[in-house]
């Protein structure tokens, strides 16, 4: 399985900047100018992508009321129909090409998740460098072999699946001859409670499928994003829009533009602070370990004096001997007279 790969000549894996995903959904609102300022302030805010959605409602479901085709109970779609739901998300596949080519004169890359056959054809037209397979799609093998088929990474979602959905999809992808995957851990709970994410399969996928291992988050806030890259998460995807309060059906835990930029901020931060496996010094430690403790003289002295807890202590800096060495030097006598405020030393002891 291929750790290290590229999408529009951006390296992920464990050792690279953690690859940001701005997933712009339904926020667009059906407005092709609104979508364009979209990518606008995700490239403002430090995403590497802007991920798009390729379906029309009838790709994605039937054109049936019966009441199975009704949106999932306690999600914020609940009661409204899947068809008419997805008519008004979907965003127009004229206006994809040229989201493209914008995004790319912006320097941010673009590609999305297909749902159907049709949708890998157009996106292949299209040139996308990558794919996104999403939690409700991945069961669906014939759409996952197709996509795997074209050679490119494939980020599979992981929001519906049990580990054995999971395996399925991973092994089908390699049975392509593809092995260039990314898992994101996902729970399609819209928002997710904090509770159900569960934020420690993450090195466990690593570790059961050897590829990388990002987060699909739909919580509120940043803090589970930023908590995932310390898990060991290298690509994040989060929903970004320009304004909550212009509603949409994702605007509820779709973030901001400038708290996504804050966001991005923290991930290099943490991913920054994560480091090595690490015992040695930096060198402003080492200059502040001059302030640590060691033992001093704390009262006058006289030459033959024994040295007691009255007259020496463990204290700052550190310009003295080691406080380890304090029960063994109790009981000896001062060699010469030691003044309040001497570093201890072994030669001015008998």
């Amino acid at each position: 399985m291929k750790r290290d790969l590229t999408i529009a000549g951006k390296k992920i894996g464990e050792d690279c900047p953690v690859y940001v995903i701005a997933e712009m959904s339904a926020n667009h609102l059906q407005d092709f100018e609104r979508a364009k300022k979209i990518i606008v302030a995700a490239a403002k805010a430090g995403a590497d992508a802007v991920k798009l959605q390729t379906y029309r409602p009838d790709t994605i479901t039937l054109n049936c009321h019966n009441d199975e085709f009704l949106a999932t109970p306690g999600s914020p779609w609940e009661g409204q129909n899947l068809y008419d739901l997805y008519k008004t998300a979907y965003t127009p596949w004229d206006w994809q090409p040229k989201l493209k080519d914008y995004a790319e004169s912006l320097g941010i890359t673009l590609f999305s998740s297909p749902f159907d056959a049709t949708a890998v054809d157009f996106l292949e037209e299209m040139k996308v460098p990558a794919y996104k397979i999403a939690s409700f799609e991945i069961t669906d093998i014939p759409l996952i072999r197709k996509v795997a088929a074209t050679g490119k990474p494939i980020i599979l979602s992981t929001g519906i699946a049990t580990l054995s959905d999971i395996e399925l999809a991973v092994n089908t992808c390699i049975k392509c001859g593809n092995d260039k995957i990314i898992l994101l851990k996902c729970v399609s709970e819209y928002p997710t409670p904090y509770q159900d994410i569960n934020l420690r399969t993450i090195p466990n996928m690593k570790d059961v499928f050897g590829c990388n291992v990002g987060i699909s988050d739909h919580s509120l806030g940043s803090c589970v994003t930023i908590a995932a890259i310390a898990m060991g998460a290298c690509v994040v995807e989060k929903h970004l829009t320009l304004n909550r309060a212009d509603g949409g059906p994702d605007a509820m835990f779709s973030m901001e533009s400038d708290e996504f930029g804050r966001m991005v901020e923290e991930i290099k931060n943490v991913k920054l602070a994560m480091g090595e496996v690490s015992y040695k010094l930096t060198a402003k430690q080492a200059k502040s370990r001059k302030r640590g403790r060691s033992l001093y003289v704390s009262a006058d002295i006289p030459k033959g004096e024994v040295l007691n807890e009255n007259n020496v202590k463990s204290v700052r800096p550190s310009y003295g001997l080691h406080p380890k060495h304090y029960d063994e030097i109790l009981g000896k006598r001062a060699k010469q007279d030691l003044k309040m405020g001497m570093a201890l030393r072994w030669e001015y002891l008998e």
